[in-house]
């Protein structure tokens, strides 16, 4: 279908999906898009649960174990003081992960399939292979955050945990996509509560005091250190994996033939799943620098992940301890899963080749498997694949902030002025402080 008659079908109207998956094109109809008459047929169940799911998915990218190490290294060092920057962190990353929902509720197609139609072959490679050091710079930091889980539970070596992770991973892959993408959903959704368990447990054991977490929610800093590490917080809230995937995530959410909600139901629904997913995933990140600030504030040896663990069995007990290491091990094999479900997306988007998913498994989880076999202290490799991925930001959250202004792809449902404003101040913070993370780790000041 040319873009003049997409446009044409989006001006008479009409909701429909023709096609398969999240290669699928858009078309309206007229008589559920405008919102009257008789309701959507085949809906199955309620129509909002039925929209529910993407977002609780991508919202996995937020708690992985590079944020785990983030979060309690700042509250350790700097108490109740950016608790502030987590919440501006947690309202950006909402708006940037609907607009990517959107781009992929609106065209039937995901942010990488639209790149790869718009860009030369030299172009489509060229992105294409930035976007696959970002997607195993984001394996590197769940692998090995998962590796590290392992040792702390069970004593395996790092390696062992290495293969551990990706072939319980591989084996989660499985129930992506087609019939089974919703149970893939369920299981990741699942690991995710197990997370939150995992990681707020110890405020039950130990609560904060309240005045002073609401102390910490006034902007302010204190020395050079604290702004670093607010740019840290700030710079890493958008995973460019999130960004790339979302945009899939709402189209396969429905299996192939089968009926949707209308496209503006859709709008809505995925505003509500995006809020309550990253609300959810804010909670967490909230709760990990909230403990480490009434529980570890300064403690020596909690900048590494293990240390951190160490620390809080130190101070709460080895039961919390443990609960937190099932709770990083639950993040490290939801998250490298979706990371791995990303990547896959990206080759097909790019390249248009649909790679068996565990051949992706293993591109990714090579690179990772090496450094635990050779690098003695993994974490170091952790920071600096967060630095990796700081790069990568700009080249999913510019595109996706051109395409939702897009009349030509959006149509009616395209970014207002006040909306696209809001947007590229957002985009602009957050590329600006990936920028000062990335001078500052490279001059030896981070």
């Amino acid at each position: 279908m040319s873009e003049s008659e997409y446009q044409q079908e989006h001006a008479d109207g009409a909701v429909h999906k023709t096609g398969t998956g999240s290669a699928s094109q858009v078309s309206v109809n007229a008589s559920t898009a405008t919102g009257g008459g008789g309701a959507p047929a085949h809906h199955h169940g309620h129509a909002l649960a039925s929209i529910l799911g993407p977002a609780f998915v991508a919202a996995v990218a937020y708690v992985d174990p590079g944020n785990v190490a983030a979060n309690i290294t700042s509250g350790a060092r700097y108490g109740y003081l950016l608790v502030w920057v987590l919440i501006v962190a947690n309202l950006m990353s909402v708006l940037i992960q609907y607009q990517s929902a959107k781009l992929g509720i609106v065209t039937g197609k995901s942010l990488p399939q639209i790149l790869g139609e718009r860009m030369s072959d030299a172009g489509r490679y060229m992105f294409f292979m930035q976007a696959e050091v970002i997607a195993i710079a984001t394996d590197l930091a769940e692998v090995i955050g998962g590796a590290i889980a392992l040792r702390l539970l069970f004593g395996l070596p790092l390696f062992l945990g290495g293969c551990v992770i990706g072939l319980v991973s591989t084996i989660l892959l499985w129930f992506q996509g087609g019939k089974t993408h919703r149970l893939f959903e369920k299981i990741v959704i699942a690991l995710l509560l197990v997370i939150t368990f995992g990681f707020i447990t110890g405020l039950f054991v130990d609560p904060p005091n309240g005045k002073e977490v609401l102390g910490g929610l006034v902007p302010r800093f204190k020395g050079a250190g604290s702004v670093l590490m607010a740019s840290s917080i700030l710079g890493a809230t958008v995973m460019p994996h999130a960004i790339y995937l979302h945009s899939t995530l709402v189209n396969d959410h429905y299996a192939p033939g089968e009926e949707k909600p209308d496209t503006r139901q859709l709008l809505r629904g995925s505003k509500i799943d995006v809020v309550w997913a990253l609300a959810l995933a804010g909670t967490v990140n909230l709760a990990l620098l909230v403990l480490a600030a009434n529980s570890l504030y300064g403690m020596k040896g909690t900048d590494t992940i293990e240390g951190a663990q160490h620390a809080i069995e130190t101070a709460l007990g080895p039961a919390v301890g443990t609960i937190f290491s099932i709770g990083l091990l639950a993040s490290s094999l939801s998250s490298t899963s979706v990371g791995t479900y990303a990547g896959s997306e990206i080759m097909r988007g790019l390249l248009h080749i649909h790679a068996p998913m565990w051949a992706c498994r293993v591109v990714t989880l090579v690179p990772a498997l090496v450094v635990l076999w050779s690098s003695s202290n993994p974490t170091y490799a952790l920071v600096v694949g967060q630095v990796v991925l700081s790069i990568g930001i700009p080249f999913a959250i510019i595109p996706l902030m051109r395409y939702t202004r897009d009349p030509e792809l959006m149509g009616r449902y395209r970014d207002g002025m006040a909306k696209h404003v809001l947007f590229m101040a957002v985009a602009g913070l957050i590329i600006a402080l990936n920028i000062v993370l990335v001078y500052l780790t490279l001059t030896g000041r981070g």
